[in-house]
């Protein structure tokens, strides 16, 4: 049963810098952990700011391992506190 994470981001302005930068380490090393299927973050063009994110892992173990590396990461720092909008399923369940 695989896990689906859906949603966005909104990064206030004075923080967008910091965020754009280490957003292309976070995806690399996401796609590399074991269980992830799919993961994207994209800027949404219609609001400035907001970051669409989608992702999906094999199952509920390999979404809680994503979930335990990030808090403990430089983009679970840098992105501590922001607002965000997410949507968490489980597939097949």
């Amino acid at each position: 049963m695989s896990v689906i994470l859906t949603g966005h981001i909104d990064v206030p302005e004075e923080r967008r810098a910091a965020v754009a930068a280490a957003l292309p380490e976070h995806v690399r090393l996401t796609r590399a952990e074991p269980g992830c299927l799919f993961f994207e973050v994209e800027p949404d063009g219609a609001v400035s700011g907001r970051y669409r994110v989608s992702e999906r892992f094999a199952d509920r173990t390999a979404f809680e391992a994503h979930q335990a590396r990030v808090r403990g990461s430089d983009w679970g720092r840098i992105t501590e506190g922001i607002p965000r909008s997410y949507r968490i399923t489980d597939e097949g369940a």
